[in-house]
């Protein structure tokens, strides 16, 4: 037994684990790190970020986070919170004028201009839970989804426009697909809720990220873009080809990656690429109760309350694109925090929270367990990547040894 309180032996077997998924051709490489108990308990790299060009995964290799982004931005707007520049409560519309007055479509997939007036404002919990009831990118179906194809670029992962004013201004012009609190909708949420931070706090949502976490944190390699001179810690992305089944390169760390150059309007819904390391700060960042050496960042009440439930029964019951994602977990404010470990197909602690990202990453805080686990790879939507996560964490906490 280690400081950490694992056991040496069983850590190998989440190598053994992570490395049948790259034997079997899955995934090119993995990056995996864990803290328990305050140090570093477990880290492995293995295989490769671009297999093709035999160049061997690092430590430092900077991955495509998507939507690991969605817990730091909300964390930025629960930063705000404690500051007093906003209310949980707050209407949307205080900062953000473009959904003033929200009109619903009577029919989700029917037409544009049969709406009714919204029951109520959109407000500041509804961003951060994912349920303001705006479209969302992924499962909008009918007309609105037409209006709104050109909200994303067509590959998805960026933001289309010139900037946050014109793309809020065509999103607020379209109409809600539910009504504000009404069902959660994942999709364009929290890109609405970086505009808001960057309004109340009158700056931009990338200044504010660098300024008040990503600096004071350590996380040098997190940001929207990957500048000329770490691409070579860019890895090459992958998606499963839907007919074929085989593995596909998505995106490569050249000219046409939408990642080389700063984007016109920053995605807090996905956009941040990060090393495991700096994601893990920010990890241990909220584990410690919201402080990270001298500097607090958060009070561990605002902790205990973005780590709380908010969706009702009937929220949780409904299908999260198309499987049951809730029996065993409910949602808080931008993270899902396990709390029925008898409704989950895998080991765990009730009080586990965190979220994962399309190209396969994963984030886990087990604050029963004092733990923090983060696991990088760069497998686009689906593929094994959820049976990979599953297999990661099995794989940990079977290797806890005290």
């Amino acid at each position: 037994m280690t400081i950490s309180g694992f056991s040496p032996t069983r850590l190998r077997r989440i190598t053994e684990g992570m490395q049948r998924f790259i034997d079997q051709g899955i995934v090119t490489g993995v990056v995996a790190l864990v803290h328990r108990n305050g140090v570093e308990g477990y880290s492995d790299v293995l295989g490769f970020q671009d297999e093709e060009g035999r160049q061997p995964m690092r430590r430092d290799t900077i991955f495509r986070i998507a939507s690991m982004t969605k817990p730091i931005v909300s964390v930025a707007a629960l930063m705000l919170l404690e500051e007093g520049k906003l209310r949980l409560d707050d209407p949307i519309e205080r900062w953000l004028p473009e959904f003033a007055n929200p009109k619903v479509l009577n029919d989700p997939d029917g037409p544009l201009d049969d709406t009714r007036p919204a029951a109520r404002s959109i407000k500041v919990l509804d961003l951060m839970t994912h349920r303001p009831g705006i479209v969302s990118r992924f499962s909008a179906r009918g007309p609105i989804a037409k209006a709104s194809a050109g909200l994303n670029l067509p590959s998805g992962f960026a933001l289309q426009g010139t900037g946050p004013d014109e793309w809020l201004a065509k999103l607020g012009a379209l109409p809600l697909v539910f009504e504000p609190g009404e069902r959660m909708n994942y999709g364009y949420t929290t890109d609405v809720l970086g505009f808001l931070i960057a309004r109340a706090a009158d700056t931009t949502l990338e200044c504010f990220l660098e300024t008040r976490l990503f600096e004071p944190l350590g996380m040098a390699d997190t940001a929207f873009w990957v500048p000329a001179g770490k691409l070579y810690r860019f890895p090459v992305a992958h998606a499963m080809d839907p007919i074929s089944g085989r593995r596909v390169a998505f995106d490569r760390p050249n000219a046409e990656s939408r990642w080389i150059t700063p984007p016109a309007i920053a995605s807090g819904a996905g956009g941040l690429v990060a090393t495991i390391d700096d994601y893990m700060r920010f990890a241990r960042m909220l584990l410690d109760g919201g402080k990270a050496g001298d500097e607090r960042f958060l009070s561990r009440k605002t902790i205990e309350l973005m780590t709380t439930d908010f969706l009702t029964p009937v929220q949780r019951a409904m299908p999260f694109f198309g499987y049951d994602m809730w029996s065993a977990r409910g949602f808080g404010l931008g993270v899902a925090v396990n709390d029925r470990l008898g409704s989950q197909a895998g080991l765990g602690s009730v009080g586990r929270y965190g979220w994962g990202g399309a190209f396969g990453t994963a984030w886990s805080n087990d604050p029963r367990e004092n733990m923090a686990a983060v696991l990088m790879v760069q497998l686009l939507v689906g593929g094994a990547t959820p049976a990979m996560e599953q297999d990661f964490l099995n794989l940990v906490y079977q290797a806890i040894d005290d």
